[in-house]
């Protein structure tokens, strides 16, 4: 393949995914892989009866012409294959299609696929060099392993939801769906890692390599970014609490109110307080010896950030973030979807892409993360309706018994 080939294509141009997930873990991880060139067959339930089929997702939040845009961004790239997982012929095709396939996404229950004939162990059988990801709220073993798990779920047992709050108000909702996000990212970073292991394991008794199952657990993949929440707590007892728009620990960091909104402000680092104390007219503050480090700061904590708000409440969002761009202060605006599509620097970076629908709908939708500078992702299909691919797909497939 020439340079401008692997270009157009994307580094994982060749690797075939089967994608059994649905939702949001499973599928935002093969979205992941097909943005970077991955061929990604997602498998959905036929329509039947009253039931539409397919994904939930697709009938998740707002809709156009019957199909969510949500939809449009987690299943882009992909195609699609409707098929009744209940039916042993329908399995069969499907094991045809992973015994070809590198990698095989899944995000149900444990014990759902081996209840289908669908477990690593008969599946390697026939494929050896398989990478399965299967993402469950618990992982595959331990004792929680067969309760139901949703992200939101996981969001609490990771310790997040604890500090997602106001001090003294009840917990809340990140927003999104993080859980279910962090868990799919770890899930490609485990494939990528089992694609490498493949590749180092070739060998006369392994032409392919040898695969993998990558096991990653919901409340894992959150409490894995939870950062000094176990070792303060085993090292001194603490349990960290919620602390609202501030950064425990490290000051100053907060959200501020100005005129017309707010603004967040980092001015945490030692030199970076002094250029803050500066240009809002405190110096000194900025000259006091007790607060040139962060421990003496975070004592008098409440002090520095009632004189920010002082200088920020009477000036406008432009105006604050104009005034502290120029003294190199680290702040910004809190974006709204509109900020967002109106912003310049989303547009330079190829943040913001426009797609259009099978509906026939002009869409923006996010762009792809991260950058690679000799192989980057691209958006090359728009995502299928429901079966759209079954043609195309299974004719050309094996059926497996």
């Amino acid at each position: 393949m020439d340079a401008q080939s692997a270009v157009s294509r994307g580094p994982l141009a060749g690797l075939k995914v089967v994608e059994l997930g649905q939702l949001i873990a499973g599928p935002f991880a093969a979205k992941t892989l097909s943005d970077f060139g991955a061929e990604v067959i997602k498998i959905e339930p036929p329509a039947s009866g009253e039931s539409p089929g397919g994904d939930p997702l697709r009938q998740w939040r707002l809709l156009h012409d019957g199909t969510s845009e949500w939809w449009q961004v987690q299943s882009r790239n992909k195609r699609s294959v409707a098929l009744d997982l209940k039916d042993e012929a329908a399995r069969a095709i499907v094991r045809g299609l992973i015994a070809e396939a590198d990698v095989l996404v899944e995000n149900f229950k444990p014990g759902v696929m081996e209840a289908w004939g669908l477990g690593y162990e008969r599946l390697s059988a026939a494929n050896p060099g398989l990478i399965m990801l299967r993402i469950s709220g618990y992982g595959q073993t331990g004792p929680y392993k067969d309760r139901p798990g949703f992200g939101v779920v996981a969001e609490a047992m990771g310790g997040l939801r604890h500090l997602t709050a106001e001090p003294g108000r009840v917990p809340v909702r990140v927003g999104v769906s993080i859980g279910d996000t962090l868990a799919s990212l770890h899930g490609v970073i485990g494939i990528l890692m089992a694609l490498q292991h493949r590749h180092a394991s070739v060998s006369a008794e392994a032409p392919k390599g040898r695969g993998q199952v990558v096991d990653v657990a919901l409340y894992e993949a959150v409490f894995n970014c939870m950062e000094s929440l176990l070792p303060e707590y085993s090292a001194f007892g603490a349990v960290r609490a919620p602390a609202g728009s501030a950064l425990p620990g490290i000051a100053p960091s907060n959200a501020y109110p100005c005129a017309d909104g707010w603004v967040l402000v980092a001015g945490n680092g030692d030199s970076i307080f002094k250029r803050l104390m500066t240009a809002i007219g405190r110096d000194d503050l900025g000259a006091d010896a007790a607060l040139t480090g962060n421990a003496g700061r975070v004592a008098r904590v409440a002090e520095i950030d009632a004189a920010i708000g002082v200088w920020t409440t009477p000036r406008t969002v432009v105006e604050v973030l104009d005034a502290l761009n120029a003294a190199a202060v680290p702040a910004g605006r809190i974006y709204t979807a509109k900020d967002i599509a109106e912003d310049p620097h989303y547009r330079a970076r190829g943040m913001i892409q426009r797609v259009t629908t099978a509906d026939g709908l002009a869409l923006d939708v996010p762009g792809i993360v991260p950058k690679l500078s000799l192989t980057p992702g691209a958006i090359t299909r728009r995502a299928p309706t429901l079966g759209e691919d079954n043609d195309a797909v299974l004719s050309a497939r094996p059926v497996s018994a």
